[in-house]
């Protein structure tokens, strides 16, 4: 407990990460405000159809991922996901489209233009969503006199697709600064703070079936309790494995290189994509959304609605592993290292530099981050096994799945972050055992 408090004073002490940190607070406090701020023309009373409607199933964690802006018809109620459905696009493009390989290889000036360009996308696909939030918010509540213009006003219609996509936008703006100027990276802490939101409501919701339909009592929530904190420790000792255990593999693998006279190892990843590839493939699950008008119990909305179901998880899992290795083949360009080495004179026994070189790393690569994949998209999947031991569906999505990996995943990384400041200016990082292994650790 004394180290904790003295970290505390150490954090508090350093004039940069305080402000960075008070900074993020600040904004989240915005984001987290502005859930609550109800469409104007909506009657926030007459809503009750619409939270039940997000109790469960994919609106569910639709609404988790908006902190309950979703089901609060808020003007934040479409959140991130229409920016982070834009940026996989953008990032798709980069790999076949030579315009946008040719931004990627610019630097900032290029990153830049990417931005502008996933920000125009967003803007599309808004154009997309939020229309369709408006029909599926007149098919659940407009018999409950929540419209105050009217079920069809022209005026409702309008002002609110276009607050939506302004809230969304302004989402975006808070998340890009928070990474800017703040601590972590923007995105991932909004949609980190929203999934704790949640949590306290989920709880409430295990607790109130514990003792009444479902049964059981204090004891089996004492149990689920329990299993909650297990998964939890053993997610983070997962993820701290993933992330410790590469370093000594590719030691294995790749050999040495002969770098300045001094043999020096290749640092590659098992898990380089971090969270990611849950937000991406996430994302991707919520688009048959968009075209059904968020009704979830028709075509594919039918077939994807429920996430507990085979075909739901099985797809998802599926997405995890194909991002992971999608999201490290964009973060390490082998090509790039490869011809680094070849300039500083570096090179892998046994093998020649240039093409080559970039050839054995992307086969390194392919096998070392199945395994990382493989990780990723088990946990992914756990809520399944938590609904069949009689867990409420609420409760479930904590109990693995994306909400759980995101939870560990961005903590990990801000904390990271929070380290490394400690240890630029000769104060003691958070654990005592060693550095933190975050993303970027």
């Amino acid at each position: 407990m004394k180290k904790l408090i003295d970290t505390i004073r150490n954090i508090f002490k350093i004039e940069e990460l305080r402000k960075r940190i008070l900074y993020t607070l600040g904004l989240l406090l915005i984001y987290r405000l502005g859930s609550f701020v109800v469409l104007p023309g909506l009657n926030p009373e007459a809503l009750a159809n619409l939270q039940k409607q997000t109790a469960d199933g994919i609106l569910g964690l639709l609404d988790i991922f908006s902190g309950g802006a979703f089901s609060n018809a808020s003007i934040f109620a479409l959140g991130i996901m229409p920016y982070i459905s834009a940026s996989i696009v953008i990032q798709l493009l980069g790999i076949a489209i030579p315009y946008f390989q040719k931004l990627q290889k610019e630097g900032e000036s290029g990153r830049r233009k990417i931005n502008q360009w996933t920000r125009y996308l967003t803007i599309g696909i808004l154009l997309i969503q939020a229309p369709a939030y408006l029909v599926n918010l007149r098919s659940e509540v407009s018999d409950s006199g929540a419209f105050v213009l009217g079920t069809n006003s022209l005026l409702f219609n309008f002002s609110a697709t276009v607050v939506l996509i302004a809230g969304t936008m302004f989402v975006m703006w808070l998340g890009e600064k928070i990474t800017d100027k703040g601590i972590g990276n923007g995105v991932s802490l909004i949609i980190m703070i929203g999934i704790i939101a949640r949590l306290p409501h989920a709880f409430m919701a295990e607790f109130s079936a514990r003792f009444g339909t479902a049964g059981g009592g204090f004891v089996m929530l004492i149990v689920e309790l329990v299993l909650l904190f297990l998964v939890f420790a053993g997610t983070i000792a997962l993820v701290q494995a993933v992330r410790k255990i590469p370093v000594q593999y590719a030691k294995r693998i790749v050999g040495n290189k002969q770098y300045g006279g001094v043999r020096q190892y290749i640092p590659l990843k098992i898990n380089a994509a971090g969270v990611m590839p849950i937000i991406f493939a996430q994302a991707i699950m919520m688009l048959p959304l968009i075209f059904t008008r968020f009704e979830a119990t028709q075509g594919l909305g039918a077939v994807f609605g429920n996430i507990y179901g085979f075909w739901y998880n099985f797809v998802f899992g599926i997405l995890v592993m194909a991002f992971t290795y999608f999201y490290t083949a964009i973060t390490i360009n082998t090509n790039q290292m490869a011809d680094d080495m070849k300039r500083n004179g570096g090179f892998i026994p046994g093998i020649k530099p240039g093409k080559q070189t970039a050839s054995y790393l992307d086969t390194i690569m392919t096998r070392i981050t199945l395994p990382g994949s493989i990780c990723l998209a088990i946990v992914a999947i756990l809520p399944v096994f938590a609904r069949m031991i009689g867990v409420d569906n609420q409760f479930a999505m904590f109990y693995g799945g994306t909400s759980l990996l995101i939870l560990v995943g961005v903590v990990l990384d801000t904390l990271q972050q929070i380290e490394s400041h400690l240890l630029l200016r000769h104060y003691d990082g958070l654990m005592k055992s060693g550095r933190m292994k975050g993303r970027m650790g």
